[in-house]
């Protein structure tokens, strides 16, 4: 009794805070990060110095310098189950120092082998995974001066998707991450199609204490998809091949699976995908820049016609994509690709400001009301 004694009397305490902050009052700056207003707390910063960029957010303008506008760096890699080695060169990819951005959203397929103990099983190298993060963590960081913030929420995944979402101010962002059905047979594309209106259709975020952020995806204010979304070319393996030999892009994308069913409505609609003016990702031999298949000297090998297997669209209003490009890396048989977007960001009013932590003052005296043991206090950023 004691214990729930102390915890509601700490949620009204809380709440007496947030409420004298959002008056004015400038007593509490030293209890809370100096970039509450964005709805996501940093896990940490690396050893980064993140005192420039948390004041820039944060210093009681409306939002970012450039008039409310953010930099977001969206990349997906299908690795093929190949462990990075320890020098392996970010730089190709992420332009860390020709192009910096003040967000990084990374998606990866086939981290480990895709093998019944993994599919199945779920059994996971974590070893590998954490020699990612190292190389991904060291890149960001040797480069920018700016606090890497991992991913908010996490919401459920279903078919090879993983949902991530937080709040920058008044805006909330989504980002989907999947790998679709594989196959390069006619019709194969409707499984690619049932995959994602599955995913976007079961996937849903808890509401949080807030009470007042997105439970779908199509709810948020901007949502990128990325990933291996594994679809291909409407023509002969034949004449793909040589088509790309050709670098005929314009032909082959009149072709393209993911375009077509995107016009005739059989899947995204309302997503929009940038201009393509790069090579097929999709497949290579490893380290080598051969497509699979077009190695005369190797016979009896199973055919695969190059394809635009990975790629980034996006949904909602207010983001601007300015490049959409792809990396170099012969580490797996796909090429990674980025694109980056400029996202303009609703800056908070006051009075909304207000009403927002309202809603938190009311869920905090619901805990006192009803001696109900208050553990929101991990959620103030993250939700």
């Amino acid at each position: 009794m004691q214990t729930i004694k102390q915890e509601v009397m700490w949620a009204k305490f809380v709440a007496n805070k947030f409420l004298r902050k959002v008056l004015g009052s400038n007593n509490i700056v030293a209890d809370f990060p100096s970039s509450s207003e964005t709805m996501f707390e940093p896990e940490e910063s690396s050893g980064a110095s993140s005192s420039g960029q948390a004041s820039r957010i944060s210093s009681g303008k409306h939002i970012a310098d450039d008039q409310g506008k953010h930099k977001i760096f969206v990349g997906s890699w299908n690795v093929g189950g190949v462990a990075p080695p320890d020098d392996l060169n970010m730089e190709d990819w992420l332009c860390t120092h020709t192009d910096p951005a003040d967000i990084y959203v990374l998606g990866f397929q086939e981290v480990v082998p895709l093998n019944a103990g993994n599919i199945v099983l779920g059994f996971e190298n974590r070893k590998i995974c954490c020699r990612w993060n190292s190389l991904i963590r060291e890149a960001l960081n040797n480069s920018i001066s700016k606090p890497v913030h991992e991913e908010d929420k996490v919401g459920e995944s279903y078919k090879g998707s993983v949902s991530v979402r937080f709040c920058l101010h008044e805006t909330s962002f989504c980002f989907v991450c999947s790998h679709l059905a594989s196959g390069g047979k006619e019709g194969d594309e409707n499984n690619r199609n049932s995959n994602a209106a599955e995913i976007l259709s079961r996937t849903r975020f808890s509401r949080g204490p807030l009470r007042n952020l997105p439970l779908k995806i199509l709810d948020h204010d901007q949502v990128i998809w990325l990933g291996d979304l594994n679809y291909r070319i409407y023509l002969p393996h034949t004449t793909t091949r040589s088509l790309v030999q050709k670098k005929e892009w314009n032909t082959l994308l009149e072709r393209d699976q993911l375009k077509v069913e995107l016009m005739e409505g059989h899947v995204f609609q309302g997503w929009r995908e940038g201009m393509i003016e790069f090579a097929p990702t999709y497949k290579y031999y490893q380290n080598s820049q051969v497509y699979y298949g077009c190695d005369k000297k190797r016979k009896g090998e199973k055919k695969r016609a190059p394809a635009w297997c990975d790629r980034i669209i996006w949904f909602g209003e207010g983001l601007k994509q300015k490049e959409y490009s792809r990396g170099e890396s012969r580490l797996s048989d796909h090429r990674p690709v980025r694109a980056i977007f400029v996202s303009e960001i609703e800056a908070p009013s006051n009075s909304r400001r207000l009403g927002r932590f309202n809603c938190l003052k009311d869920h905090l005296e619901e805990c006192f009301n009803e001696k109900i043991p208050c553990n929101v206090r991990t959620s103030f950023y993250s939700e």
